[in-house]
Order: structure tokens, then sequence, then C-alpha cells
């Protein structure tokens, strides 16, 4: 048997009604055993997991600002006065692209020395 081109079968397509075109995705679907059926979207308790990567930023600094300057050189490897001119424009993102769990650890050092952080 000679091999269709895409054309050809697009052609013979257009000369079929509508029943025949039916029972010709039936039988490819038998054939082959796969479903012409187009897949929906369903609300899984995955859809409805935590973020896998989140960004941590300052949004206060607070009355110990030096120790937060401190805190935020330590976690990024910022030089002092960087760090400096970061927390003193708030809000500034002390990391981002991290796990939940290093960013809730991160936030408690920040909160304990009283900043205030947002986890987005």
């Amino acid at each position: 048997m000679a091999k269709l081109t895409n054309q050809q079968i697009i052609d013979s397509l257009k000369e079929m009604s509508l029943v025949e075109i039916n029972d010709l995705v039936k039988a490819i679907e038998d054939e082959f055993h796969v479903s012409a059926a187009i897949p929906v979207a369903t609300a899984s308790p995955a859809a409805t997991v935590a973020p896998s990567l989140v960004t941590l930023t300052l949004t206060d600094a607070g009355a110990q600002k030096v120790a937060i300057i401190k805190l935020y050189r330590e976690i990024t490897g910022l030089g002092l006065m960087d760090a400096k001119s970061a927390v003193d424009k708030v809000p500034c993102v002390i990391k981002e692209g991290i796990k939940p769990e290093e960013a809730k650890e991160i936030a408690k050092k920040f909160t304990d020395a009283g900043a205030k952080v947002d986890i987005k």
C-alpha cells in the first residue's frame, strides 16, 4: 500500500460525513489504544500545595537596625555598605527562589532581632 501524505488524508476527511469521521476516530482510538478526548483540568489536592520556591523580603528593620544589617549581611553575603544601603531602603529582598522551610528559618532570625519580614 502506498503511503498517504497529510494533505491526501485531509482531502479525504473533507469528503466524509461527520458520522464517518466519528467512526474513523473510534477506530483509530481502538487500533492505537489512545483517546481523542480533551483532558479536563480538575482541582486536585496537589493544586493546593504550598509553592516550592519563595521570596523573603525585609519590610521593616525595627529599632535594632545595626543587628538587622549584620544579619542581612550574614544571610546575603554582601559587604557592610551594600547591606546597610539595602536595609535603609526597605522593603528589600533578603533571598529569593528559596525553599519555604529555609525562608521560615531565616524569617525567624530576623523577627527575633526585631525586624518584620514577608514570605511570598
